[in-house]
């Protein structure tokens, strides 16, 4: 398997401080990481994040993937991109993280789209969506970087449920002329949510940019659970998937690496520039 391997820092780990978890990961095994959002607000201070920066180079990481600021996640919340009247946070968010990416070379931004507002109309709530969209996928390929967007199980408004749902919007913005959005394929949330994932990857596998997995039932390590990680995951690399495969579950066992080969978590490519 050519397949290369990053961990999910906001999801593992949890027993340790955020900041010693990029170093956790590199005792583990792996060289590259991935975070949601890591501050509590959209706009966090520059001491804030010259420190988070600080542990990803001390761990020696890569940090691959980082999400846009979601909102208020223990709460329910899944992402502000569409919510009227947080256009600017969301934007103001944008720079900031594509301005740590740039400092880190992060490859792909995660944009949650955001639930379903009672109070907004779902097409208003779209249009903002595409607009935001837009805006972010600009930025982020300044540094040659790409933005995601993935259907989402267990949030009942959240509008992106299957991988149709994420197609019909890659394509709505494709006709608006927004480039650089990709497909991020989470397994789970697709297999949860009742999709088809073998077709879901034979369908879009153009476009998808980055992968993440967990077993169901319990969001587990692969093996845990009941799903065919494997054989997904073998159709992904057999298919000449070029991206990364993010580890977002929760431990369930006193291993949760044991599944993965320990050379399998080096994933770094010979002209990595973490430590530029």
């Amino acid at each position: 398997m050519t397949l290369r391997f990053v961990v999910n820092c906001s999801i593992l780990f949890t027993e340790r401080p955020i900041l010693e978890r990029p170093a956790a990961a590199r005792a583990a095994g792996f060289d590259a990481v991935e975070f949601w959002w890591p501050f509590p607000r959209a706009v966090p201070s520059d001491r804030e994040i010259d420190t988070f920066e600080r542990a990803v180079r001390e761990a020696g990481v890569d940090l691959i993937g980082l999400n846009f600021f979601a909102g208020d996640m223990a709460a329910g919340d899944r992402g502000i991109l569409s919510w009227p009247g947080r256009a600017t946070e969301f934007r103001d968010n944008v720079d900031v993280a594509v301005g740590l990416g740039e400092r880190l070379h992060i490859r792909v931004f995660n944009a949650l789209y955001g639930n379903r507002i009672s109070a907004a109309d779902a097409q208003a709530q779209d249009e903002l969506a595409a607009e935001n969209l837009g805006a972010a996928a600009a930025a982020a390929a300044r540094i040659g970087a790409t933005v995601l967007v993935e259907a989402v199980s267990g949030a009942d408004r959240y509008p992106l449920r299957t991988s149709a749902d994420v197609g019909a919007l890659l394509a709505h913005l494709d006709h608006l002329g927004v480039a650089d959005v990709g497909f991020l394929a989470d397994l789970y949330h697709l297999a949860v949510n009742g999709d088809d994932v073998d077709d879901a990857i034979r369908t879009h596998r153009q476009r998808i940019a980055h992968v993440q997995i967990a077993d169901s039932p319990g969001r587990g390590e692969p093996g845990s659970g009941e799903l065919p990680l494997q054989r997904w995951l073998d159709d992904l690399d057999h298919g000449d998937y070029q991206g990364f495969v993010g580890l977002e579950y929760v431990q369930t066992t006193p291993e949760p690496f044991g599944w993965l080969a320990r050379n399998s978590r080096w994933s770094r490519e010979p002209t990595s520039r973490s430590d530029a």
